[in-house]
């Protein structure tokens, strides 16, 4: 008992520090400046007790930052908490992108246990939509200390990234450019990058799209990012940074635990009609209507159960995915993985098929061989060929082959995925 009161004290004494909204689409990352107060912190003899969290929120949150993620860390309570504090505040003032509107930088300092309402308010997070002031109050209540700048957003996320539980998670290694060659192209060898895909897959992954010759670790932003890698592994992403070659220096690099790939965000929902706007969900409905495509590329058809319909999107940066949304036909019964965007349209990340519909009903065949067509209304069948009649009017169950396969998933390619969604490579591990 005595060791288990001594490692209640050490857990009990934790200081959890949270940062959010600091970037900008025009550059910055909130992954840069934690690795910069990381490196602050190890100058001063600071040490953490976990590696620094990267915890993305609601995909489909309405004010959502660039990537939608908070950082976070934990150090001993009893680790210059004073100093560590004042390395936080100064670099957040220093580096964010204040001059940008959408940044309101939030910064949280908890002292104590993560509690249950606490996890409770990360879920909510990232399953919907909290207020700066509902973030505010809640903060206040379980006794966070809270630092807004401007508006002050960014503690929604903070609050989220120290109280969010990891059952599941991944890592991401971070490379970071020189400030000098911000905005310009980025120096990767990409034949490197395939190499290092094909010697770290599956345990690294979202490398590469294939289909689309997408070099995914390569940010498309004015970011200080120079690449990312993911992985189930810390061993996997240092092996995998021994292979990547680039030809600009690297300035600094961090290895993040991040909720990226887990699909956190999406709840069971029991039924269509119990789904609510800029949620995540997964859920079960039948096709109502082959999938048509409008004028920009986008993809759309219905699917309903006995509470309601919704109609799904396969949106045009989903590429090839659309062709295999294609082939769904009425009847089918499906279950999609997704959110629920601005137009009310469940945006899909993902689908697996429960039952195909592979019976189709046709016309009967006549003796002769032909197939009979309609002799009116009610009137039965009649041959074209032979002229012989028949007057019943049911038409004949046929069983037909489909390209699609049932209990298979089928999901959008890697340059079209939300950070949240886990890939097919990583279903069978939790």
């Amino acid at each position: 008992s005595n060791i288990f009161v001594y490692l209640r004290v050490i857990i009990i004494n934790i200081l959890h520090i949270g940062i959010d909204d600091t970037d900008s689409p025009d550059g910055m990352c909130t992954t840069y400046l934690a690795s910069q107060i990381v490196n602050k912190f190890e100058e001063n003899g600071i040490k953490l007790l976990d590696y620094p969290r990267l915890i993305r929120l609601n995909p489909f949150a309405r004010f959502k930052t660039r990537g939608n993620g908070g950082v976070s860390f934990q150090i001993s309570n009893s680790d210059n908490v004073d100093l560590a504090k004042k390395i936080v505040l100064d670099e957040v003032e220093k580096l964010s992108m204040f001059d940008c509107d959408n940044t309101n930088p939030g910064v949280i300092f908890y002292d104590g246990e993560i509690t249950k309402e606490m996890q409770d308010y990360a879920f909510r997070a990232i399953y919907e939509f909290i207020t700066i002031d509902g973030a505010e109050e809640f903060g206040k209540s379980v006794g966070c200390e809270i630092h807004k700048f401007k508006k002050g957003r960014g503690i929604i996320g903070s609050i989220a990234a120290i109280s969010l539980p990891l059952p599941d998670y991944t890592f991401e290694l971070l490379a970071y450019r020189s400030s000098q060659n911000y905005g310009t192209k980025r120096q990767i060898d990409y034949e490197s990058v395939y190499k290092m895909d094909k010697e770290t897959f599956p345990d690294t992954f979202e490398n590469i799209d294939y289909s689309e010759d997408y070099i995914a670790i390569e940010p498309k932003t004015p970011c200080p990012v120079l690449y990312g890698i993911r992985s189930n592994t810390v061993e996997a992403l240092k092996k995998a940074k021994e292979i990547v070659q680039v030809s600009e220096p690297i300035v600094d690099w961090c290895i993040f635990k991040t909720n990226q790939h887990t699909d956190m965000h999406i709840q069971k929902a029991s039924d269509i009609a119990s789904m609510k706007q800029y949620g995540c969900y997964e859920v079960v409905g039948e096709v109502k209507n082959k999938p048509t495509i409008i004028d920009g590329g986008h993809m759309f058809f219905s699917i309903f159960d006995e509470s309601g319909e919704i109609e799904c999107g396969a949106y045009e940066p989903t590429k090839n995915f659309r062709k295999v949304v294609s082939h769904l036909r009425p009847g089918d019964i499906i279950k999609v993985f997704g959110g629920i965007g601005e137009q009310n349209t469940f945006n899909i990340e993902k689908f697996q098929v429960i039952k195909l519909n592979d019976i189709e009903y046709k016309n009967p065949i006549c003796e002769c061989g032909k197939r009979m067509t309609s002799a009116g209304k009610n009137k039965g069948f009649k041959c074209k060929k032979c002229g012989n009649k028949i007057s019943s009017n049911k038409k004949v169950p046929i069983k037909v082959t489909r390209f699609l396969k049932n209990a298979q998933f089928y999901e959008t390619p890697v340059s079209a995925r939300r950070h949240l969604s886990k890939p097919l490579c990583r279903m069978s591990l939790h």
